[in-house]
């Protein structure tokens, strides 16, 4: 569809009687609110003329009922699963679990005369540090590791957790928190 100069007359026309865009569109055919709306802008048409259509009816301001005023909200019991507010938060989250590990205090596990140091360990030592290595009480556990694996059964165990015990872990802890 073209622009023809009888259309844009009649576009000039409409758009004095304050019609809008989309009721132009309608009444020309063949084009969209928004190709309306770009070529009253390239004619520089300024400011309508209010319409005198029965669509363009005064609104009421809306009052809330009394019934409405008087009683508070009460928060919903189920989540919304649907909607904008599926995604808002719960003001108060639960409080999360603190998840530690089971394991027994490292200090009563190794025995002074197992501790290691950067520089004792070997390949069949466990090489889990405990402690913080700027002081100078930081150690490696030093018992004796398998073959191929770092540490030793107890450190194994805590860094070597089964995928679906990791996934247990996390999935509760999503659900303590929802």
């Amino acid at each position: 569809m073209s622009w023809t100069n009888e259309r844009v007359e009649l576009l000039k026309k409409l758009w004095g009687e304050g019609l809008s865009a989309s009721q132009i569109a309608g009444e020309l055919g063949g084009v969209t609110r928004n190709a309306v709306i770009g070529k009253v802008h390239r004619l520089g048409l300024s400011g309508r003329a209010k319409s005198s259509t029965p669509s363009t009816k005064p609104r009421r301001a809306r009052t809330a009922s009394p019934t409405a005023q008087a009683t508070p909200k009460k928060p919903q019991a189920q989540p919304q699963t649907h909607g904008s507010a599926a995604l808002k938060m719960d003001p108060t989250p639960a409080p999360v679990a603190e998840i530690r590990p089971e394991a027994e205090p490292i200090a009563e596990l190794v025995p002074i005369s197992k501790r290691a140091t950067i520089l004792t360990l070997t390949e069949r030592t466990c090489k889990w540090p405990i402690g913080d290595p700027a002081t100078d009480d930081f150690y490696f556990c030093g018992r004796q590791s398998d073959a191929g694996v770092p540490y030793c059964a107890h450190h194994c165990k805590i860094a070597y957790q089964p995928i679906a015990d990791r996934r247990r872990g996390a999935n509760k802890a999503v659900a303590q928190a929802s």
